[in-house]
């Protein structure tokens, strides 16, 4: 599987980041994808990363394409007439798509929501434009090939299954990373 993790300036760092690792350690081939110009992308805490590539045509390829939120990360996304293409394009040909955050945002401008369960970081500014959508709080949602997620602190719920959705087995990483000791 390979699988394409967009970036845009302002991206959360720990949503983004922290996936690509588990899925690389997973042995998924995770690519961070910029939506700038330039390789260098930063994020919204001011971290600055060097993406794998910059986005163009080959991103139709990947299995799976994941949206890191963050501020203005997600809005950047949502606003990137390339990044909708995309979308729509993985969703039409019944490929992946994660979304985890503010990022569902993208979801909602890219008109893919409608009658799917879906979640996203709490709050109003958010829950209110998934009206066409079945709105969940559980930290990690999955609709078929659809995955969200609601914020930093569900990272690693989501990134493991992502792995677990993608056929891979996340319990030894999840024993080698501790986390299965944090959930006791």
């Amino acid at each position: 599987m390979k699988i394409a993790l967009l970036l845009a300036t302002g991206y959360e760092e720990g949503e983004s980041l922290f996936v690509a690792d588990i899925l690389r350690r997973a042995g998924f081939e995770a690519d961070l994808i910029s939506t700038t110009k330039e390789l260098w992308v930063t994020g919204a805490h001011g971290i600055k990363v060097e993406a794998d590539r910059l986005l163009d045509e080959s991103a139709y390829h990947y299995d799976m394409v994941i949206l890191p939120g963050g501020m203005p990360g997600a809005t950047n996304l949502r606003d990137n007439p390339r990044v909708i293409d995309l979308i729509r394009y993985f969703d039409k040909e019944h490929k992946y798509i994660g979304a985890i955050c503010a990022a569902p945002i993208v979801l909602h401008a890219a008109g893919i929501l409608a009658g799917r369960k879906m979640t996203s970081y709490p709050g109003e500014n958010y829950e209110s434009l998934f009206t066409e959508a079945a709105y969940c709080q559980e930290r990690v949602v999955v609709d078929d090939r659809l995955i969200t997620s609601r914020g930093p602190a569900t990272t690693l719920p989501f990134a493991y299954a992502i792995v677990d959705l993608l056929g891979g087995d996340s319990t030894p990483l999840k024993r080698g990373m501790l986390y299965l000791d944090i959930e006791k």
